[in-house]
């Protein structure tokens, strides 16, 4: 195994590129499987979408190999375009009352903090946010905070498994567990978690858990599935009401037109789609085993926080946790406040380092995504890049 896997992918080469943790980057054998069935649709598309003729039997494989990742019964888990979709389906299924309680943190994900507005809105539903202590350091900490903030109007639980903004890997367990004894809907976004850190859902036990393929796991964008705990499906209603949705059958959980279940075919089958990014997920699995990427993980992982904490002894800045409650991949490096669109523009333009940088509260935030392409080298000159550039910004 090379230290250096970059030629396995379709990255400009000219571009330090440390960011995968926002929209992930695809193998080139993935990206073929992908390009391979978007043939095979175009070739003969009334073919490929009737699903007696193949379709519904191949999104039945792809969700059996994920399953079979994740820890899940095949029949929990659909396949949908990203987790924000996921979420959304979950969100606006649940039957919200005035005064209702949704409890969440201060660190999730902005495009779902505006989804239970939107929610609320309609409803008359309540956001209740928890602050997170920092350092995260303990269990204790992130559970006690949890919670503290559980009350008898909370009636839905949403959490990061892993947050975008801080990149902290939330010990969700043992909140999820309480949750589900005070009857309060547990609601995970796992939007950086598959192929991150190993996940079993089932085991979890949380009500709903959406998660991206397209990340972490690589496979092309447009891959992400939505769990939903067997007793809950029938709760859900699709965004959109098209062909696999039946109300007799969708009240009743028998089996759908498409020999799938209700919960499943109402999601599956919407008209016409390119399903090829979710018909490719095993062949990102299959690549992960091919090139054993749990030992590429592993160097990743150990790059990924000795960057955060040389980063951490440039600016003397207190890293958000301590590195078993940090994304394993994944850092985000509070550095003095500046502009960060500013600092962006300089990490690209002088160095052709493509990161993002933001402001999170109080902070400036430099996250860096190490995947199996990046190497020291890379590492050494983002720090070389944020001393030359942090230097410059002390001196003005």
């Amino acid at each position: 195994m090379s230290d250096n896997l970059k030629d396995l992918f379709l990255l400009d080469p000219e571009v330090v590129f440390l960011n995968h943790g926002s929209f992930g980057a695809c193998p080139k054998p993935v990206f073929e499987a992908y390009q391979a069935w978007q043939l095979k649709l175009e070739r003969q598309p009334v073919a490929f979408l009737d699903p007696i003729r193949g379709y519904a039997a191949w999104m039945r494989d792809a969700r059996a190999a994920l399953a079979g990742e994740l820890g899940a019964a095949p029949d929990d888990l659909v396949g949908v375009m990203n987790a924000t979709v996921g979420l959304n389906i979950v969100a606006q299924s649940l039957n919200l009352q005035p005064g209702d309680e949704i409890l969440t943190t201060d660190h999730e994900y902005a495009a779902l903090e505006k989804t239970w507005a939107y929610v609320c809105r309609k409803t008359g539903a309540k956001i209740v946010f928890v602050t997170v202590p920092l350092p995260l350091s303990t269990e204790a900490q992130f559970t006690d905070a949890i919670l503290a903030g559980m009350t008898e109007r909370s009636r839905v639980l949403f959490l990061s498994h892993i947050t975008s903004a801080t990149a902290l890997l939330f010990p969700i367990e043992r909140v999820v567990a309480e949750a589900r004894s005070r009857g309060i809907l547990s609601v995970i976004d796992g939007a950086h978690v598959p192929g991150h850190v190993p996940l079993n859902l089932d085991a979890l036990g949380a009500d709903f858990y959406s998660g991206n393929c397209h990340k972490w796991l690589m496979a092309p964008k447009g891959s992400a599935f939505l769990h939903v705990r067997r007793e809950l499906q029938t709760m859900i209603n699709p965004l959109v009401i098209s062909h696999g949705w039946t109300e007799d059958l969708h009240e009743s959980g028998a089996k759908g037109m498409f020999g799938n279940t209700p919960f499943i075919d109402s999601i599956e089958m919407q008209g016409t789609r390119d399903p090829a990014a979710w018909l490719t997920v095993p062949d990102a699995i299959r690549f992960r085993k091919d090139e054993n990427w749990s030992e590429v993980a592993a160097r990743c992982r150990d790059l990924a926080q000795e960057t955060g904490a040389r980063v951490a002894a440039l600016t003397g800045l207190t890293p958000f946790s301590s590195p078993e409650f940090c994304a394993p991949q994944m850092v985000a490096m509070p550095v003095p406040r500046t502009d960060p669109k500013a600092l962006q523009v300089a990490l690209m333009e002088r160095w052709k380092i493509e990161i993002p940088c933001f402001d999170w509260k109080d902070h400036t935030v430099v996250r860096v995504s190490v995947q199996g392409y990046n190497t020291k080298a890379e590492m050494d000159m983002l720090v070389e890049a944020l001393s030359a550039l942090l230097t410059l910004e002390r001196a003005a």
